[in-house]
């Protein structure tokens, strides 16, 4: 870890890489998505080589942000970021630093998010902080997640919002009774909406509509445990082998 951050060091310094030494945390944003994504791609793949090899380039840009932090108006460098991660996770786990009793890992998470809110007196709404550049189908799995754990996922998405429950009223069948659309028999009426003729989907379906399936969808796989994301990338992924004739090992 040592070796890392001195590589960096010198990366950025004068008579470094010139490439390096002239970018800044916006411009590396994209980076870190970027080997985010390829970092689930292995986790999924089941590679352990791959794995260790994604895991660096993802520690590579936890490294690389405190460095250009050090040439900050208001600087800070790799020990910062690791002691405030530090001390958030002892002030999060009081169950195994301060001795809280817990009855299990549900409690442990309703605490996480008591002490959270104590952290961020500003976020007041369940959706606060939620990242916005979030793709869409994640963001409807945080989104859903928040409002079910808050009390506040209407029964049907689709309904208009003065039906929705109000906070703390919410009853759990509600919540989990979704009327879940028949998944469509073709890739045209799954993927088209208004599409050109030839497709399944009527010219005059409204996008909107679409959406709505897609989050009843989204709400299905929470109530059944499962990750819809990973499911999503499963299938296109077979979708992929199908049209280039790829087989997996």
């Amino acid at each position: 870890m040592l070796d890392l951050v001195d590589v960096m060091d010198r990366l950025r310094s004068p008579g470094g890489c010139p490439w390096d030494a002239e970018q800044t945390h916006a411009s590396l944003a994209p980076y870190a998505v970027e080997e985010a994504y390829e970092l689930a791609d292995a986790i999924e793949g089941g590679d352990l080589p791959d794995l260790v090899d994604e895991l660096g380039d993802v520690l590579l840009q936890v490294v690389f942000h405190a460095r250009v932090g050090e040439d900050g108006d208001d600087p800070f460098d790799i020990d910062d970021v690791a002691r405030g991660i530090v001390a958030k996770l002892r002030r999060r786990h009081p169950h195994v630093f301060d001795g809280v009793a817990v009855s299990g890992a549900a409690e442990v998470e309703t605490n996480w998010d008591a002490i959270k809110a104590v952290e961020k007196p500003d976020r007041v709404g369940p959706l606060d902080g939620l990242p916005r550049g979030m793709p869409p189908l994640e963001r409807a799995v945080k989104v859903a997640a928040r409002l079910d754990r808050a009390g506040l996922l209407p029964a049907d998405p689709a309904a208009p919002a003065d039906t929705a429950p109000s906070a703390g009223t919410a009853d759990p069948a509600d919540v989990v009774d979704v009327a879940v659309p028949a998944v469509p028999a073709t890739m045209e009426t799954a993927v088209v909406a208004g599409g050109p003729p030839g497709t399944d989907v009527p010219h005059d379906s409204a996008p909107g509509d679409l959406g709505e399936e897609m989050l009843r969808l989204v709400l299905r796989a929470r109530r059944e445990g499962r990750d819809v994301a990973a499911a999503l990338r499963s299938a296109v992924r077979r979708l992929e082998e199908r049209a280039t004739g790829d087989r997996p090992d």
